[in-house]
């Protein structure tokens, strides 16, 4: 019989690498898009089923397209994490009657240089656990957002917005896109944010406030 050796990651040994570290983050902006499209009403509620992660029970969307969709631009924004040329995901709230942007959710994206040019960083158990609890907050802050945000009485669609490097390669199928800044007045609230020890990533919430209320 042949014999056989087994490789152990990077991981498995105690330590983070980008990879590891882009699909911890990735995975985290799926569940955190998915969450705000549930809590904020963008589509229906029988369009989710709740699914268990991070300690949690998080609602993700059903649908097929959506699915699609979503999956596309985490597929895109993992290939340019991997070369370090993401700054921020935004999570773009619009009526759909008057186009104007109701809400926009920022998460800021940061990179410990030092810890990409090392290839690999140590990532104790405990880091693991810290990591995993600063995700659960910002999940968390996002359920409770209906409490202080609000109400979204209107149809409203979303955008995803990733800001890049100007060396970022784009597909064509990606489009150029205007900030879509809050008009008005506008409120933020600063989320939680979590590191992984390679990105760091700090949330916001920017809402409109309407002319009655102000």
């Amino acid at each position: 019989m042949a014999s056989m050796a087994a490789t152990e990651t990077p991981e498995k040994m105690g330590m983070i690498t980008l990879r590891g570290s882009t699909e911890t983050v990735v995975e985290f902006f799926g569940y955190a898009i998915n969450s705000i499209l549930y809590q904020r009403g963008i589509y229906p509620p029988d369009l989710f089923s709740s699914v268990s992660k991070y300690g949690l029970s998080i609602l993700v969307t059903k649908d097929k397209g959506l699915q699609e969709y979503l999956g596309e631009v985490l597929r895109q924004l993992k290939s340019w994490m991997m070369c370090c040329q993401v700054k921020k995901l935004v999570v773009v709230v619009a009526s759909q009657l008057t186009e104007q942007t109701l809400e926009r959710w920022t998460f800021d994206v940061q990179v410990n240089e030092a810890a990409t040019a090392a290839l690999a960083v140590p990532q104790a158990q405990a880091d693991k656990v810290r990591e995993q609890k600063e995700i659960q907050a910002i999940i968390r802050q996002i359920t409770a957002s209906v409490t202080f945000l609000p109400l979204l009485d209107e149809p409203c669609s979303f955008d995803l917005l990733i800001y890049t490097d100007k060396a970022a390669d784009v597909p064509q199928a990606w489009a150029e896109s205007d900030p879509k800044y809050i008009v008005g007045g506008s409120e933020e609230v600063k989320l939680r944010s979590f590191t992984t020890k390679v990105h760091k990533v700090d949330g916001a919430v920017v809402y409109r406030f309407s002319e009655l209320g102000a």
